[in-house]
């Protein structure tokens, strides 16, 4: 039986070349639906169009967050043909054969470092999917349109094919509307590949798969990932509270404080952009006045803690979406494991990187040795930069990462990248410490780091040019130690 197309409703942020297809609808006689701002833009282009308020007979109520949820819009698009008919008929829902929805910029909105957390909350779509989904289920006899691209061969079929869509169409448009709507709920995972989370027979205890989620959506294979990244660089700090704040695999913030609370603010304080949508992990027992900070602050993903009291849980509760784990504690000397790597063809494998220095492992290179403070210091760097992507440069004031250069194919400018970052947030390079997860290879990056006003160095040693790099600091007056082990992390 062909499915003629008699209604179609009409919801879209995106307004590219919305016009022209709704006047196209309107030629064919084609009623449309339509909600919100679109059914503005609509009007004042003199397109006719009826408001789902009416159609509905219930108004948009909070602000505009209930418009399109009800029983007359749902069942008019699930609606099966053919089966539905008379329930439909019983409560006078009328069938929406077309569906043009695309979804709030909810990527955009988060990429934009002057967007507010409200502004990331109401750009979260909850109609728009439901919608799409719908359509998508039932396409044996609803179209559904996601692309403004696809506009124009909709509507010249539409005009070819007598007001009907054939299945083969409506087939493709539902599987592009699904992978649409999956790239929407994973955001920063690519929705083509699928995943899956494995776990080792005995995983050792204070790890991501023996943690508790206390609440929130399911974790995705970048949660995971992000988190045991979190988790593990946090672990390197076990005497004084402490967080750590990842972003795509890197510590974009890390600090120590005399409570969790004030290691958060001072983390949060390093890259509060980067931090937005992050993975939030502690070494302690997380209170409500620090969930409470956190959730009045940003976005965020992740929260792990080896304890959430009860009150935190309370607080939290409030945004169910938010995946918080309960770790449970770990052993500060953790056993031994392996590290893989999937390649074409192979598989590498090497042992994890379990290695840690203390002040008896170092080695003072330059004429003046470091204060106790900048040993302090040192330290803390070497421990952030271990989890951070090489080339990784790390700036770090008093327990305070004050910036972080990642992932750059040239050390200097990792250095360059973390100084700027350092400015951006406010914080202030001089008198900070750097750390460098392999040797310098040249003396620029030195260079780099003293035009900053860093005052003292950590590194692996070990190139050619040490003495070259050596000289450079003592030119500045800085002091360098050696810890005699790197920590490349591909």
């Amino acid at each position: 039986m062909k499915k003629i197309v008699t209604r179609a409703l009409i919801s879209v942020s995106d307004k590219t070349g919305l016009f022209e297809l709704a006047r196209g609808l309107d030629r064919l006689g084609i009623e449309i639906l339509s909600s919100g701002g679109t059914f503005k833009a609509l009007r004042e282009e003199g397109i006719t169009a009826t408001e789902v308020s009416d159609h509905t007979g219930f108004p948009e109520i909070m602000g505009g967050r209930i418009k399109t949820l009800h029983p007359l819009i749902h069942g008019g698009i699930l609606g099966r043909r053919g089966t539905d008919e008379a329930v439909m008929g019983d409560h006078g829902i009328l069938p929406i054969d077309l569906v043009i929805v695309n979804l709030y910029p909810f990527e955009k909105t988060i990429a934009d470092p002057q967007s507010s957390r409200e502004d990331a909350i109401e750009n979260i779509d909850i109609g728009g999917p439901a919608m799409i989904r719908a359509a998508a289920k039932n396409h044996d006899a609803v179209g559904v349109l996601i692309d403004p691209k696809d506009y124009h061969r909709i509507l010249k079929e539409l005009e070819e094919n007598g007001q009907a869509l054939c299945d083969k169409t409506r087939f493709e448009l539902a599987a592009k509307s699904f992978q649409h709507t999956a790239a929407y709920d994973r955001y920063g995972e690519n929705p083509h590949q699928d995943g899956a989370f494995y776990r080792e027979l005995t995983p050792p205890r204070g790890s991501i798969p023996t943690a508790h989620q206390v609440q929130g959506k399911a974790l995705s294979f970048n949660n995971i990932a992000d988190a045991d990244a979190a988790l593990e660089c946090v672990k390197q700090f076990d005497e004084v509270p402490a967080c750590v704040i990842v972003k795509h695999a890197n510590p974009c913030g890390v600090a120590i404080g005399q409570s969790l609370l004030r290691a958060y603010q001072r983390a949060y304080a390093t890259d509060p952009t980067s931090a937005f949508g992050g993975i939030i992990a502690f070494n302690g027992a997380l209170d409500a006045e620090t969930a409470t900070a956190i959730i009045q602050q940003q976005f965020v993903e992740v929260i792990l803690a080896p304890v959430i009291e009860e009150s935190a849980k309370l607080v939290f509760a409030t945004k169910p979406n938010i995946r918080v784990l309960e770790t449970g504690t770990w052993d500060k000397t953790p056993p031994p494991s392996w590290d893989f790597k999937r390649i074409t063809g192979g598989l590498l494998l090497q042992n994890l990187d379990q290695g840690m220095v203390d002040s008896r492992d170092l080695r003072v290179v330059t004429t003046r040795s470091p204060s106790d403070q900048e040993l302090n210091d040192l330290l803390f760097a070497w421990k952030v930069a271990k989890f951070v992507k090489s080339n990784a440069i790390v700036y770090a004031k008093e327990g305070q990462t004050i910036g972080v250069g990642a992932g750059q194919m040239s050390r200097v400018y990792s250095a360059r990248i973390a100084a700027i970052k350092a400015l951006d947030a406010g914080l202030k390079v001089k008198g900070s410490v750097v750390a460098s997860d392999a040797f310098f290879p040249f003396r620029d990056g030195v260079d780099s780091a003293a035009e900053a006003g860093v005052t003292a160095l950590i590194q692996p040693g070990g190139s050619v040019r040490d003495t070259e790099v050596i000289e450079a600091a003592n030119q500045y007056g800085m002091a360098m130690v050696f810890t005699g082990m790197r920590h490349f992390r591909h």
